[in-house]
């Protein structure tokens, strides 16, 4: 498969290629990397690469079906960590020099649950410090650049996850959301981010911004991508306290669920004194459509 037509995939189409055999987790680790070389330069998403890893994930991953045994919901699909989540055994610096060298003992919660789902962890993207910023301009090490046009800034602070995923150098990618953090930027680069509601995924091992308003959660090229990455990443966490005792439903099936007698509201306040015009037509032609 030639590089643009890997990184023009969903996780969810990747995945379903590699369960079919029309592509292995090897190939599409190489692919995506090859694409990063490419890319990375101009776009500055990540603060670490850990491609030995991703390929001896995948290598296992490709052998696991020869000796029978399973794979779990995200297996073969490459995903960033935004990098103020501790990834055991990988650099965790929050986009700061006072953490350059740290390399935590364990890993988060979330970190956890990707690695029991079979997804494969190429690197930890760029942030503003300590998650602490709008624009991915604040890092102490670089600044990342929109795909969409290297001129203009990706959002933040979960910069460096919403540029990656929109540049198609990762697939998914986590990001962690205090007033905006995963929203913004995902606006901003043209993919889907949520913020899950608090307490539906564990804040274990996030280092924390504002401990009673930071959420993990995932961006995604598409609604059905973020519904699976959800579907990984939440649920009871017994070293959260914050963490909510509450089923996990389907979050796939809830998506085929009809939209009729649903209500969308639109705040007065998002059209203050000085909003630029062209995000005012934008929302307006949104509003056309939603009706």
């Amino acid at each position: 498969m030639k590089t643009e037509e890997l990184t023009s995939l969903t996780g969810y189409q990747l995945h379903e290629k590699l369960l079919s055999g029309e592509l292995t987790a090897r190939e599409a680790v190489e692919g995506i990397f090859a694409h990063i070389e490419e890319v990375e330069p101009i776009v500055r998403a990540y603060l670490l690469l850990d491609r030995e890893g991703a390929v001896r994930k995948a290598q296992e991953l490709d052998a696991r079906p020869k000796k029978g045994a399973g794979l779990g919901l995200l297996a073969g699909i490459p995903i960033a960590i935004k990098d103020n989540m501790c990834t055991s055994g990988l650099k965790t610096t929050c986009a700061s020099r006072m953490l350059e060298n740290f390399i935590p003992p364990y890993d988060a919660h979330v970190v956890e649950r990707l690695e029991e789902a079979d997804a494969i962890i190429i690197g930890k993207t760029n942030l503003d410090e300590f998650a602490m910023g709008s624009s991915t301009e604040n890092s102490a090490f670089k600044l990342t650049r929109n795909p969409w046009d290297p001129k203009r800034i990706p959002g933040g602070s979960s910069g460096g996850s919403a540029a990656a995923v929109s540049a198609g150098t990762a697939l998914m990618a986590l990001g962690s959301d205090t007033g905006g953090s995963v929203r913004q930027p995902a606006a901003l680069c043209g993919v889907t981010g949520l913020k899950p509601t608090y307490g539906r995924v564990s804040r274990y091992g996030l280092v924390a911004f504002g401990s009673s308003l930071d959420q993990i959660g995932p961006i995604t090229r598409d609604v059905k991508d973020a519904a699976l990455l959800l579907q990984v990443i939440a649920g009871r966490d017994l070293r959260d306290s914050t963490s909510a005792d509450v089923p996990v439903p389907d979050y796939l099936k809830e998506l085929e669920k009809p939209v009729k007698g649903l209500r969308l509201g639109l705040p007065r306040e998002y059209f203050m004194e000085g909003l630029n015009e062209e995000v005012r037509r934008a929302v307006e032609e949104a509003v056309k459509v939603y009706k």
